[in-house]
């Protein structure tokens, strides 16, 4: 089976005033009528056991737009891509991959899609019912567009997300070549098997206090009141900023280490397990290098961190590239186990930062060591589960026993 490589390309957009006013009346009616789908299709499967399937959400539109007559307005595709979201949504939800869908608010990112009658020229983005709108293009990329999905911000700002087939099938994971072992943290961000240590920005505790500081102010507004509206926009542009910083580093940090090698070996971690259990830092006598942090616990820093979405981007990059990426489990010893002679100690606290080996008295830099560990486990798996790894070592101890490396 040919696996297509499709491409998005995000760009900013600038649409009149008029372009904006039918904009935001195309995302209300999309959010309506998905809402009301949403609601029909839970009211019919109690009702009758059984749900609805796309094409029944889609001939239920000419009906609604005569009973409504403002839904017409929306561009038609918007509205049967709303049937093909609510489906999408449907199917991940029996898949056990995601929640049973909620209903869309007005006050968060909105979002319409287009797939057909669109077209990308220069710097501008041509849209059913829009015309044409000036978008900002770094880059044009190459290839048949497939479809646009326009998005707003709770701050207004519009964007436009491109998708895009260059034509190019995805290349088969090559793992000949380097192989790097990634661990994530606090202090330093990613640390790999080689010694190299990234260092964390925590964008989130550098505009922390600007961000209290619009929170405040906004706080102090009265209900429904113009000044109120104001201020909202004011902190969602703090979290906006947070967030596009974020994703920009992470996204430089990912294609440099997808570019440098060939197979790429990082943790299954359960980031929300880990947000929702963050132990209290007095249990932790301060892990981040001996500065403390402000609050009590290190959810909102494990949250500012983004490991997530930083390995989402590794996964993604990597199969562009033909990169090999594994992932090992996220209760494998890697801190604990001696990456030379395989020793593996009963307790590890947090706060140990170093630590020596029993065994062979090495000295361990605690994630450095992670990295080592996660890298000959990735090894292990990549050479079919067996003890042997491909540098010719053991790999996987046995619990409470020493190996001598063979």
């Amino acid at each position: 089976m040919v696996k297509i490589r499709l491409k998005a390309y995000k760009y900013r957009i600038y649409p009149t005033e008029a372009q904006k006013d039918l904009l935001i009346r195309s995302f209300g009616c999309a959010r309506w009528f998905y809402n009301y789908a949403l609601n029909l299709t839970s009211q019919t499967y109690k009702d009758t056991g059984k749900g609805l399937s796309r094409n029944d959400i889609i001939k239920l539109l000419p009906t609604l737009k005569e009973e409504y007559e403002w839904l017409p307005e929306a561009p038609s595709q918007a509205l049967q891509q709303v049937a093909l979201d609510l489906s999408s949504a449907f199917l991940n939800f029996f898949g056990k991959r995601a929640k049973y869908p909620n209903f869309k608010k007005r006050h968060k990112k909105q979002s319409i899609r287009f797939p057909q009658g669109i077209k990308l020229e220069g710097d501008y983005l041509t849209l059913p019912k829009i015309k044409k709108v000036y978008c900002k293009v770094s880059k044009l990329p190459q290839g048949k567009l497939k479809s646009v999905t326009v998005s707003m911000t709770p701050s207004g700002q519009f964007y436009a997300s491109c998708l895009y087939d260059d034509g190019k099938e995805k290349p088969e994971p090559n793992s000949q070549g380097k192989a790097v072992g990634i661990d994530v943290g606090l202090t330093h961000f990613v640390i790999t098997s080689d010694g190299t240590k990234h260092g964390n920005p925590k964008y989130y505790r550098k505009y922390e206090k600007k961000l209290a500081i619009k929170q405040k102010q906004l706080s102090r507004k009265q209900e429904c009141s113009s000044n109120r509206n104001k201020a909202k926009v004011k902190v969602a542009k703090v979290h906006e900023k947070i967030s596009r910083c974020r994703e920009d580093f992470l996204h430089k940090l990912s294609r440099n280490l997808v570019d440098e090698n060939q197979v790429i070996v990082v943790e299954n971690l359960a980031v929300k397990n880990m947000v929702r259990n963050a132990p209290p830092l007095s249990t932790l006598n301060s892990i981040q290098g001996g500065s403390a942090v402000k609050n009590h616990s290190l959810a909102k820093s494990i949250s500012d961190a983004g490991w997530g979405m930083f390995c989402t981007m590794l996964k993604y990059k990597a199969e562009w590239e033909g990169t090999t990426y594994i992932e090992v489990d996220r209760f494998f010893p890697g801190s604990k186990t001696c990456n030379v002679c395989l020793t593996q100690v009963d307790s590890l606290p947090l706060n140990v930062r170093t630590w020596t080996c029993e065994h062979c008295q090495t000295t361990h830099d605690r994630d450095i060591n992670a990295a080592k560990n996660i890298k000959d486990e990735g090894l292990r798996i990549l050479a079919g589960g067996h003890l042997a790894a491909a540098s010719g070592v053991r790999v996987r101890p046995s619990k409470g026993t020493a190996f001598a490396r063979r």
